[in-house]
């Protein structure tokens, strides 16, 4: 009877509503959405008026953010990550005490969060608050869920819808239109053709050797023949004998 009493409670007395709508972070990061992640800005100086409570971090379909049921208790089938997003549509997890947001924030500190992040736990049904990688681009929505134990005791707004970024198929990537592949292509050709006409001219080259060296010979001067003339001296110096 008591754990229905529990239960009925919240929604005799009404959940707190606080100022404060989840968002994706405005901090200079790089990956603020992916294709299974996205970060937030921490809710600090959003709960100080429950200091016992436990925070959690909600997510669900966009389409199915405003049926989610506050009583659902965190850890259950009825909110484990492992079964989302069906049949369970709104899953939670990153729960921590409000000791983990101060308030003020420290002056330089990055105050975010980064939702889908584990992978180890993500098949691990053992561990249903898993902060698991999301399964598809969404749209989500998100909000922070105060409970003191099992009971609902102030909530945030459900944030605007989160669409995470989606990879593109190989089939969709432009192959000859795009300016970066037109110039690759005329750069290929240039070099195609540059390449053709040096292997031409190198093959003419080959040839015109080919062909001085097989219908030319070299033959080594030939040595001229000199025919020394000798003179009998005997025969100019004396007179010619008489008869």
């Amino acid at each position: 009877m008591l754990p229905l009493l529990l239960l009925l409670l919240p929604t005799a007395h009404g959940i707190g509503k606080v100022s404060n709508k989840p968002a994706l972070t405005q901090e200079k990061l790089e990956g603020v959405t992916t294709a299974s992640t996205f970060v937030l800005d921490q809710p600090r100086c959003v709960f100080n008026n429950y200091s016992t409570a436990v925070i959690w971090l909600v997510v669900a379909l966009d389409k199915d953010a405003y049926a989610f049921n506050n009583s659902a208790g965190p850890g259950t089938n009825e909110t484990a990550f492992q079964r989302f997003p069906d049949p369970v549509h709104a899953y939670m997890t990153l729960n921590v005490t409000l000791n983990s947001y101060p308030c003020p924030k420290p002056a330089g500190d990055i105050t975010v969060l980064r939702v889908g992040s584990e992978t180890s736990c993500a098949q691990d049904e053992t561990r249903p608050t898993c902060n698991g990688p999301l399964p598809g681009p969404g749209p989500y929505r998100v909000k922070f869920l105060a409970l003191e134990g099992s009971v609902p005791v102030a909530e945030t707004d459900w944030s605007a819808p989160i669409t995470l970024r989606t990879a593109k198929s190989p089939n969709s990537i432009p192959t000859t239109s795009s300016g970066h592949s037109a110039g690759m292509i005329a750069i290929t050709t240039i070099l195609s053709i540059l390449f053709a006409i040096l292997l031409a001219g190198l093959v003419a080259m080959l040839v015109f050797w080919g062909s001085d060296s097989c219908g030319s010979s070299t033959f080594g001067k030939q040595e001229s023949v000199s025919v020394r003339r000798y003179n009998t001296h005997h025969v100019y110096d004396q007179p010619a004998a008489r008869l």
